[in-house]
């Protein structure tokens, strides 16, 4: 008897680590980083499957529902926005790296060329629109009403000497409008996924100092579950935050 407990706990034990994690990412470079997490995670018996979307809606319903362990593309301000639209109970797990957001053109080559009546292409999204517009007010371009915080709309402005037209558009879509506008404000993963470099082809840069950091997020109460915990752990080596380092030059920043 004492024999076949001694079995269940050992095999108990070895299912708990002999896990396979379905994480939910936008290609560049969450996915990327991701993938160099695999052999790091495989050595602790885990299996990494990642799965990959193009928006930023349907990796959060996907955990929401089940169908994913964690997701990795988003911050905590959009993740809270989030939450409350969608009725979603989701949390953040860990902060793995900022993207710093940029303002793109096809037609400038700096701002100080933004003429009379420029348009100006953001994201639709409130944390993301808001996050736009206090890139712009940094640069000069316009004022915000202090009391809107990190999440301003247009309707917040309160000073425009150019007399601006902002666009709003969903952000998988703010590339493909360049050719259409004069700035656009782009993500930096979509910049890294139309083969854009932050760091060389922004005509201006959101600093490094940015709040808005990256995070894995998982269902609330799954916090403490060992898998995931290991997944944290995997993200934040010195051998992860070295090939962020390596492979985006500045465009993508670790957080740890």
């Amino acid at each position: 008897m004492l024999t076949s407990v001694v079995l269940l706990v050992l095999l108990s034990s070895t299912s708990l680590w002999a896990a396979t994690l379905k994480v939910g990412a936008t290609p560049v470079p969450h996915a990327e980083i991701l993938n160099r997490a695999i052999p790091i995670l495989a050595q602790a018996g885990i299996t990494l499957e990642i799965v990959e979307f193009t928006d930023y809606v349907r990796p959060n319903l996907a955990l929401q529902d089940g169908d994913l362990d964690a997701n990795f593309f988003q911050h905590v301000p959009y993740l809270d926005a989030f939450n409350e639209d969608a009725g979603t109970d989701l949390v953040s797990l860990a902060g793995i790296h900022i993207e710093p957001l940029g303002v793109f053109s096809q037609k400038l080559a700096s701002l100080e060329e933004l003429p009379q009546r420029a348009t100006i292409a953001i994201p639709n999204d409130a944390t993301n629109g808001g996050r736009a517009l206090l890139l712009l007010q940094e640069a000069g371009l316009i004022e915000l009403d202090p009391e809107a915080g990190i999440t301003p709309t247009v309707f917040d402005i309160t000073a425009n000497k150019l007399q601006i037209r902002f666009v709003e558009l969903e952000a998988a879509q703010l590339v493909r409008s360049l050719p259409d506008v004069h700035a656009a404000v782009i993500n930096g993963n979509y910049a890294l996924q139309a083969d854009l470099s932050p760091t060389q082809d922004a005509i201006f840069l959101e600093g490094a100092e940015s709040p808005y950091v990256n995070i894995i997020a998982v269902r609330a109460g799954d916090e403490q579950r060992a898998d995931l915990q290991q997944l944290v752990e995997a993200l934040l080596t010195d051998e992860i935050r070295q090939f962020i380092l390596d492979q985006y030059q500045g465009a993508v920043v670790p957080a740890f």
